[in-house]
């Protein structure tokens, strides 16, 4: 699936089955609540915390998915072309970061 059929296909399950889309300030706010989900979840696999029994059976693709839903969900609110906008974001990366990264002595 590209970036641009996802956007398609969360447009077409929001006007459907979900009905509308919630503003864009309530979902910027479900944004960073999806996120904090994906966090907690990391610092416990990852990190140094402990799991909670209501943390033991989360995905964390599951939780990356949900991240990526609200994301596409602002785009398609703001009309922002995810595609356009992610390939533009790697030529300025490629234009400022080309040699940064690799001179980075704390990455060697």
């Amino acid at each position: 699936m590209t970036l641009q059929e996802a956007q398609q296909q969360v447009d077409q399950w929001i006007t459907t089955t979900g009905v509308r889309y919630f503003n864009e300030l309530t979902n910027t706010a479900i944004l960073m609540e999806e996120v904090g989900e994906l966090a907690r979840l990391m610092a416990r696999t990852y990190g140094e915390q402990s799991f909670k029994e209501s943390d033991k059976n989360r995905d964390l693709g599951d939780e990356m998915a949900d991240v990526l839903w609200v994301l596409i969900c602002l785009a398609n609110q703001t009309g922002v072309d995810l595609t356009q906008a992610l390939e533009k974001n790697f030529e300025k990366k490629n234009l400022r970061d080309s040699q940064r990264h690799k001179n980075n002595e704390k990455l060697k």
